[in-house]
């Protein structure tokens, strides 16, 4: 009897056993490929953004060219120059021979440089910024009247009513506090690391038109890309797309 018993009993941990590791391959099975594909979705925003990045590179290049490079290092480096020379200085514009990297380079800056560079390499963001005004109330003598009047200025603008000769005093000042919204790119600078598939670490692929006249910025995937994750599932990854001339595969 007692034999039955602990016969039974072993049974039944075997499947209470069973039911928990069915449970648990359910959940593995439910839960890990969706955070896989969310990796992949991740790798490929990631790898058409250096893409894009890379194209943009190749076109701000253009501009102070007038030509391409196949070598992205060497075109960021000289954008990147361009930035820093016109952040120093606001009228470094037209045309301008940079020394970068141990060599002289004749380049056309064009004005708006600087905004152009700086919104196309930064993400669009808001903040809301406290603002005071100050209003003061002051005492002008106003000589069609024939007496003294008071006006309200802005704090900014007093200094200028000071200096009048028919000023006579400031007699009160106020401050407000409003809160604005603020439109602003937080910009950055493309590197070295952009040049690379962030999964095979491959250089993107830049080809440039027989006529010279556009590049063509390429994922350097060409097969099928895999990686093993938990022994039974898979990391894949496609060829993720170019841009050539301006226009994306991806739309």
């Amino acid at each position: 009897m007692k034999i039955k018993l602990k016969k039974r009993q072993f049974r039944s941990d075997l499947l209470e056993l069973f039911i928990v590791l069915t449970f648990i391959f359910m959940v593995i099975t439910i839960y890990v490929p969706k955070a896989i594909w969310e990796e992949e979705a991740q790798a490929e925003d990631q790898s058409r953004f250096y893409i894009q990045n890379i194209f943009d590179v190749e076109s701000f290049y253009n501009t102070l060219t007038d030509s391409f490079n196949v070598d992205g290092l060497w075109a960021i480096n000289l954008i990147n120059a361009v930035r820093d020379s016109v952040m120093a200085d606001s009228t470094y514009l037209g045309e301008r021979v940079l020394f970068v990297d141990g060599r002289d380079v004749e380049v056309n800056i064009p004005t708006g440089f600087d905004v152009d560079y700086d919104t196309t390499f930064g993400f669009p963001k808001v903040r809301r910024d406290t603002i005071v005004d100050t209003t003061l109330t002051i005492v002008m003598f106003l000589e069609e009247l024939g007496r003294n009047d008071t006006l309200f200025i802005q704090h900014k603008k007093f200094a200028e009513y000071e200096e009048r000769s028919n000023f006579v005093a400031k007699i009160a000042s106020e401050s407000k506090e409003r809160s604005e919204l603020t439109n602003y790119y937080d910009s950055y600078q493309p590197n070295e690391t952009m040049l690379h598939c962030p999964l095979t670490n491959e250089l993107y692929k830049i080809d440039i038109a027989d006529d010279k006249n556009s590049v063509r910025v390429a994922s350097p995937i060409t097969d099928l890309y895999k990686e093993s994750r938990y022994l039974i599932f898979s990391f894949k990854a496609h060829n993720h797309g170019y841009i050539n001339d301006g226009i994306r595969s991806w739309d």
